[in-house]
């Protein structure tokens, strides 16, 4: 069931390490530009990070150099997905490659995969719109009417400098947006860009699903658009504190993410026990697998580790498409030698999660969920 037909990966460069720094772009001051990151120190659009953090960030002041800067820097497994649209035999070959970065990876980046670029530039305009408004317009936003809880900032309750996150997003549940009755172009631009996303996120998920012999139509009849999540990050630059991250490490509670980033650095990721930075495409989507792909494919598929770094000079965007399932869906491990865990539904995950970050900071995950091992 398992194919062993080896794909080269990609080749970090080595010797020669960058920290997030190295990897910025100039800034462009022409009025094309209007809507590329600019470089910013605090402003009324940041949360009160310094406030909320004062006492954890007093006590080490900015005398720490933050080793977790300093990593190699490498491209993702590249996948054309023109390639599924030609003959049976590179469909086959493009779907290899799929399962062997969910493997191996459990990131990869694809192209030509069919979301208009139009649809990713008037997101990415209207997100950056959003974003900048001042602090106090969005804590009480009523452009969308969204739930309460979708604007968030920082982190709920850090008890150590490496808990916090220096960020700020709307985490958008698409019901709110879908049947929302706003007519304005943030709404549409969220709708017609997630509705995109969706689509390709489900082709993946089933080939995924059919590259280790499991049911392909879970996708298409329980991961509707209504319960899947939108959300649309801004990480502020962060001058003072070089030991900051912008969001702090974590895995994905989801089927797959499907995310779009902007040219400035910042991912990174854990693979063979180091930080590995991922090289921007804003060409491309960034792919990786979750948590319940991981749990429902008995660890076949590999939800990884990662993280952002707070840049010190610009401010840096992204757009993240959570592929779910409604919350009583129940997650069942495939029987591949033996489950590792235990079913759960994705409402008891969710809250199990919620749980975690109000009680000890961090997020514990499938490690709550493991069967006794005999």
């Amino acid at each position: 069931m398992q194919n062993q037909i080896l794909v080269q990966e990609p080749q970090t460069k080595s010797p020669k390490t960058t920290t997030s720094a190295t990897m910025l772009v100039p800034v462009c001051n022409s009025e094309r530009c209007a809507n590329q990151p600019v470089r910013m120190s605090e402003s009324s659009a940041d949360p009160p990070f310094k406030i909320a953090y004062k006492n954890l960030l007093e006590k080490v002041g900015d005398t720490v150099q933050n080793s977790m800067l300093v990593v190699e820097e490498c491209e993702l497994p590249l996948i054309d997905m023109k390639q599924l649209e030609l003959g049976e035999a590179e469909r086959k070959a493009c779907k290899k490659l799929i399962a062997q970065a969910s493997q191996q990876w459990g990131f990869f980046q694809v192209i030509n995969h069919g979301v208009p670029v139009d649809v990713v530039e008037k997101m990415r305009s209207e997100q950056m719109k959003l974003l900048r408004k001042p602090f106090q317009e969005k804590k009480a936003l009523k452009d969308l009417n969204l739930s309460a809880g979708s604007y968030r900032w920082g982190t709920p309750s850090p008890t150590c400098l490496e808990q916090l996150s220096w960020s700020e997003a709307f985490h958008v549940q698409l019901t709110d947006i879908l049947d929302s009755l706003a007519q304005n172009s943030l709404r549409w631009s969220m709708e017609q860009f997630a509705l995109a996303v969706c689509e390709v996120a489900k082709e993946l998920a089933e080939i995924l699903a059919e590259e280790m012999g499991g049911e392909t139509g879970i996708f298409k009849e329980r991961c509707l658009p209504k319960s899947c999540y939108l959300r649309l990050n801004r990480y502020p630059a962060c001058p003072t504190y070089s030991h900051i991250m912008g969001l702090m490490p974590h895995t994905d509670t989801s089927f797959l993410t499907l995310l779009h980033q902007d040219n400035v650095g910042g991912l990174q990721l854990l693979k063979d026990g180091k930080w590995i930075a991922v090289k921007p495409n804003p060409h491309a989507l960034i792919i990786n697998i979750g948590d319940l792909f991981q749990a429902w494919s008995n660890n076949l598929y590999k939800s990884v580790e990662h993280r952002v770094v707070a840049n010190p000079v610009k401010e840096r965007f992204s757009a993240a498409y959570f592929l779910c399932p409604p919350r009583d869906t129940v997650i069942q491990s495939a029987q591949i030698g033996g489950a590792v865990y235990r079913s759960f539904s994705f409402g008891e995950y969710k809250k199990q999660i919620e749980v975690d970050v109000q009680s000890i900071g961090h997020k514990v995950g499938l490690q709550r969920f493991l069967l006794p091992t005999q």
